[in-house]
């Protein structure tokens, strides 16, 4: 594998698409998201700035396209050098006496069970050297914050083990805390809040990627 190779999940909009910009000057990203409009966009602009991507428009809880994507790659390119995992579901606010069961189901579904799914597809395209990136952003536990803390905090938990059964084996796992940013999930979480003051992702995505380097 000459070209460096780097799949990036959840790559539609906010930390994924800088992510996956910020990827593409050394890497051919392979995006995965479920929006197509938003994918072709992310596909504009890194042609615009010189790079290339192929374009995944795929849920990532459906575990034969997952399976599929994951056997393409192999048979393309053997193999990926990183793996940023932003693919999230962002269920509304809400009591924890009052979650709507269907986005309690949806948020276990995308967050814990999709990265459950995932990790052992992915795992053997990255082999002993390549690099698995989760994002934690430490909710668990506030108040109202109940059905996305959760399901978050089960996702890095399972990251995290990973990461330790695989210290002196490779891959190498990182689990990185990234700075608040104007993105349209932070919006709906904190609507009255002052976007003047946050990170821009693409800033925030570069100094994520200088920790890993």
């Amino acid at each position: 594998m000459d070209q460096k190779i780097a799949l990036v999940t959840g790559a539609s909009r906010g930390l994924g698409a800088a992510l996956a910009e910020a990827l593409a000057a050394t890497h051919h990203i392979v995006a995965v998201a479920r929006t197509t409009g938003a994918l072709e966009e992310l596909d504009d602009r890194i042609q615009a700035a010189g790079g290339s991507a192929t374009l995944s428009p795929m849920d990532i809880t459906k575990t034969d396209a997952m399976a599929q994507l994951c056997r393409s790659i192999h048979d393309r390119w053997g193999g990926i050098d990183l793996w940023a995992h932003t693919a999230v579901h962002a269920a509304p606010m809400a009591p924890a006496v009052f979650v709507d069961q269907k986005d309690w189901s949806k948020s276990v579904e995308v967050n814990v069970t999709g990265t459950g799914i995932l990790i052992p597809f992915i795992a053997p395209l990255l082999g002993t050297t390549g690099r698995a990136v989760f994002f934690d952003d430490a909710r668990a536990g506030d108040k109202f914050f109940g059905a996305y803390g959760a399901t978050k905090a089960a996702q890095i938990a399972l990251a995290r083990s990973w990461a330790a059964e695989t210290v002196k084996t490779g891959p190498q796992v990182h689990v990185l805390t990234p700075d608040p940013m104007p993105t349209a999930t932070r919006a709906r979480f904190f609507p009255g809040e002052n976007r003047d003051t946050l990170s821009a992702p693409m800033d925030v995505a570069r100094k994520l990627l200088t920790q890993i380097a």
